[in-house]
C-alpha cells in the first residue's frame, strides 16, 4: 500500500506540473501581446510598458514560467488587473459559493442515483427498470444549463418557490443561502444522477451474478437484504470511482450554471475574467481547477484501493 501511495503522489505532482505548463503555454504563447490584449489597442505606451513589466513579459519565457510556478507553490496567484486584488483572495471568496454548490449537487445526485440504480437492478427488464433507464437517457442528453432554465421557469417564474438568481451570502443565515443554492444544485445534479444511476444498476447486476450472492440466497436471505447487505457494498467501488469523476464535472459545470443563476462563484469569476481579458485571474483559476480535479481523482483511487477487499495481485517475483 505504501508503494501505491508513493506512486499516486508522484503521479499527482507530475500531472499538476504538466497542467501548469499547458495553462501557462496556452495563455502566454497565444499570438499577439497579452498586455495589449488586456488593456486594448488604445492603451498608452507607458501604461502598456508598466503592465508588461508587472506580468514579466519583458523577461525570457522560461524565467516567466519559473516565477509564476514558484508563486503558485507559495499560494501567490498574482494580482488581478481588474479588481486590483490578489487572485488568491478572489478565489477564496468565490469558493465559499462554488464548493457548497458542488457538495450539495453531489449529495442530491447520490441520493437520487443509488435508490434508482438499486430499483432498476431489482426490477431488471420490468417497468421500474425501463423507467430508470429512460430517466438516465433523458438526464444524460440534457445539458445542465438547459435544465437550469427549465427549473427557473417552473419553480421561480411560475410557482415562485425559489429565487431566479442571486445569492444572499452566508452572513444572512444557512437557510436562505441553501435555499438560493438548491435550484442550481439540482440543475447540476440531474445529469450526474442519470449517469450514476446507470452505473449503479450495472454494478449491482454484476454483483448479483457472483457466487456469494447465490450462497446468500441459498441460505434463505431475503431479496431486500441481499441487495442492501451483500450486493450494494460490493458494487460501491465502481460507483465510487464514477462518483469521484463526477466531482470534477460538477465543478466544471458550475462555470455555466453559476452564470445562469448569477451566483458569485468561481465559475462566474472565470467567466467575468475572460470577458474582461484579465489573464492573470484566468491563469490562476484554471490551474486551481486542474489541481482540484487531479487531487480528487487521486483521493478516489486511494479510497477505492483501501475499500477493495481483494488482496493485491502478486508481482512477478512471486511467480513460480
Amino acid at each position: 500500500m505504501l508503494a501505491f501511495l508513493l506512486r499516486r503522489l508522484v503521479s499527482l505532482i507530475v500531472t499538476v506540473w504538466l497542467a501548469s505548463i499547458v495553462v501557462f503555454a496556452v495563455l502566454q504563447l497565444v499570438p499577439g501581446d497579452p498586455a495589449l490584449l488586456m488593456l486594448g489597442v488604445n492603451a498608452q505606451p507607458d501604461t502598456l510598458a508598466a503592465l508588461r513589466s508587472q506580468m514579466g513579459l519583458d523577461q525570457p519565457i522560461l524565467t516567466r514560467y519559473l516565477h509564476w510556478a514558484g508563486g503558485l507553490a507559495r499560494g501567490d496567484f498574482g494580482v488581478s488587473l481588474t479588481y486590483a486584488r490578489p487572485v488568491a483572495d478572489l478565489v477564496a471568496e468565490r469558493l465559499a459559493v462554488t464548493l457548497p454548490l458542488s457538495l450539495l449537487s453531489l449529495v442530491i445526485s447520490t441520493v437520487l442515483a443509488l435508490p434508482l440504480g438499486l430499483l432498476a437492478a431489482a426490477r431488471r427488464g420490468r417497468g421500474g427498470d425501463w423507467a430508470v433507464l429512460g430517466f438516465s437517457q433523458l438526464g444524460v442528453s440534457m445539458p445542465s444549463f438547459w435544465i437550469a432554465i427549465l427549473l427557473i421557469l417552473l419553480f421561480s417564474l411560475t410557482l415562485h418557490w425559489f429565487p431566479a438568481g442571486g445569492f444572499p451570502g452566508w452572513s444572512g443565515g444557512i437557510g436562505p443561502a441553501l435555499h438560493a443554492l438548491l435550484l442550481p444544485a439540482l440543475a447540476l445534479a440531474v445529469p450526474e444522477a442519470a449517469i450514476l444511476a446507470r452505473v449503479t444498476r450495472t454494478a449491482v447486476l454484476d454483483t448479483l451474478a457472483e457466487d456469494h450472492i447465490r450462497t446468500a440466497r441459498a441460505k434463505g436471505v431475503g431479496r431486500v437484504a441481499v441487495l442492501l447487505r451483500h450486493a450494494l457494498p460490493n458494487a460501491l467501488i465502481p460507483v465510487a470511482t464514477v462518483l469521484g469523476l463526477q466531482i470534477s464535472f460538477l465543478v466544471a459545470g458550475a462555470v455555466v450554471v453559476e452564470n445562469v443563476f448569477t451566483l458569485p462563484g468561481l465559475g462566474r469569476l472565470l467567466y467575468q475574467a475572460i470577458g474582461q481579458r484579465d489573464l492573470i485571474v484566468v491563469q490562476g483559476v484554471v490551474v486551481l481547477l486542474a489541481l482540484f480535479v487531479v487531487l480528487v481523482n487521486a483521493l478516489v483511487d486511494i479510497a477505492c484501493a483501501l475499500a477493495d477487499p481483494r488482496p493485491p495481485a502478486a508481482g512477478k517475483g512471486g511467480e513460480s
